[in-house]
């Protein structure tokens, strides 16, 4: 397996893969998220995301498995530093959010996700990053139980309420 930055002409791949998590949001909340974006517009937001500094992405290959998309495009990771100076409520903090990771079904269970996980961990701890936040939607049991193999802890609850 081979995990490699994003670089922007990787902008097409990431809006090819990214239905793979996208479909599995829109099947369980249709209220929050839209139904499959459309390809340029998704292109030139993750040609953006790529562009700014913050942004860390992953993108993990496995060329000799067969049935994988784009050349063995496995999947690919997405996440953002933060450095956040202190004020009159909070002390200064550095971390690194993990806003995405993306395995496509022929990867599953092959040890993707959590090579793409790494690769977010080493690009937080380079940056000076004291920790690693991530958020999962409660109806992604999956993920959950991934993040939580992985060492995640609960943080905080955020809750919602239909008006």
């Amino acid at each position: 397996m081979r995990i490699r930055r994003a670089v922007p002409e990787d902008a097409a791949l990431l809006a090819r893969l990214n239905p793979y998590v996208h479909s599995l949001h829109v099947e369980s909340r249709p209220d929050i998220f839209q139904g499959a974006p459309d390809v340029e517009r998704l292109t030139a937001r993750f040609a953006e995301q790529l562009r700014q500094d913050t942004a860390r992405i992953f993108v993990a290959e496995l060329p000799d498995l067969p049935d994988l998309p784009d050349g063995g495009a496995a999947g690919y990771a997405g996440a953002t530093v933060h450095h956040r100076p202190a004020d009159v409520l909070l002390n200064a903090d550095s971390f690194i959010a993990l806003d995405q990771i993306v395995v496509v079904p022929a990867a599953k269970r092959l040890g993707v996700a959590g090579a793409l996980l790494e690769a977010v961990r080493e690009a937080g701890r380079k940056e000076g990053c004291r920790r690693m936040v991530t958020d999962v939607w409660d109806f992604n049991e999956g993920a959950r139980s991934f993040y939580e193999a992985a060492g995640f802890r609960p943080m905080k609850r955020l809750l919602e309420q239909p008006l």
